[in-house]
């Protein structure tokens, strides 16, 4: 059984990465950039190798997938269509963006299938027809060991679809409304707050409502956990986004380098007591509306025998997945 930290993590490096103009609408963390298209696509791809880098040193478990394709621009988010579980459930979630929903790979699947125990697939991704979606976890912020998942209502997190999800996957729900300043709902989850084991991180200003803003506050602090509080321009910068998981000398809260400098030292000192914090850059990628968090697609399936030297926290497991590249 995992816990709330996975020991491994799954990246994917794009080779043809630009911020999706589909997404534009209603992401307002996400801008454009003043360069050059292959400069863009080169700094991208570097900066996703460099996470790896920092991950597997520290000893987390890292698969890196190529995605060579010209088609799927927020390919490096993994998480927002695959989400996996202790019980060896592995999901796949509905994508809001047309251009987003042929980076669901089977391959990929396959690539888990091989190394990890997957006992069965819930597969949303027909509700796309329906004009339903549901970003995995983007839309879902998950509670593994308490089994609450969070989630701030917008376009990609469909209310219905949330609680169906929440009844498959042994789930409480707890469904709220964010937005910022502006009055702009928070596009997913995800962006607003971070569970750790024993730390939670959350915007909890931008829960307009009160009431519900107390029903979330009460619910980690509920389940354990101490909650540090995120101020929204702490939230813009992505602070919010980041991923607690397992290393070799322990649990390690990964963000970008953006985020951590967002600290404050008492902020720093919360976290620090539970858990280290790891930071790499990826300013390129931010442009695209998403950070350290949303390139993560954590692993909490179980091992297959045989398979856990690639999954115990301080093993040599930065690999490259024998996988396809994405259609173009």
């Amino acid at each position: 059984m995992t816990g709330q930290a996975p020991a491994h993590v799954v990246l994917v490096r794009p080779h043809h990465f630009r911020p999706n103009p589909l997404t534009a609408a209603d992401n307002a963390f996400q801008h454009l950039l003043d360069a050059p298209a292959e400069e863009i696509a080169q700094r991208a791809a570097a900066e996703v190798t460099g996470l790896a880098e920092v991950l597997d040193a520290a000893g987390v478990g890292v698969t890196v997938v190529d995605d060579e394709g010209t088609a799927t621009p927020d390919s490096v988010f993994p998480n927002n269509w695959l989400s996996t579980h202790a019980d060896g459930t592995l999901a796949l979630y509905p994508m809001y963006a047309v251009n987003r929903r042929t980076e669901r790979r089977g391959d990929l699947v396959e690539h888990l299938r091989e190394h990890f125990a997957v006992h069965r697939v819930l597969d949303y991704s027909g509700a796309e027809q329906e004009g339903r979606f549901l970003e995995g976890t983007g839309a879902m912020v998950l509670d593994h060991v308490a089994r609450i998942a969070y989630a701030c209502r917008s376009r990609r997190a469909d209310p219905d679809l949330f609680r169906a999800a929440c009844a498959d996957l042994g789930y409480e729900p707890v469904l709220f409304d964010a937005s910022d300043a502006a009055g702009v709902p928070v596009y997913h989850t995800n962006v607003l707050m971070s569970v750790g084991t024993e730390v939670a991180l959350v915007g909890a200003e931008m829960i307009r409502d009160a009431g519900l803003r107390g029903q979330v506050l009460d619910s980690l602090r509920g389940s354990g956990r101490e909650v540090v509080e995120l101020a929204e321009d702490q939230v813009h910068g992505f602070l919010g986004n980041c991923l607690e998981v397992q290393g070799r000398e322990g649990r390690l809260l990964v963000m970008s380098a953006r985020a951590a400098g967002q600290l404050t030292p008492g902020q720093r000192r919360r976290i620090e007591r539970s858990c280290r914090i790891l930071a790499a850059p990826v300013p390129t990628i931010e442009a695209a509306g998403g950070s350290v968090r949303c390139m993560l697609a954590g692993i909490h399936l179980p091992p297959r025998q045989g398979e856990g030297a690639t999954r115990r926290p301080g093993s040599s497991s930065h690999t490259r997945a024998p996988v396809a590249p994405a259609a173009a």
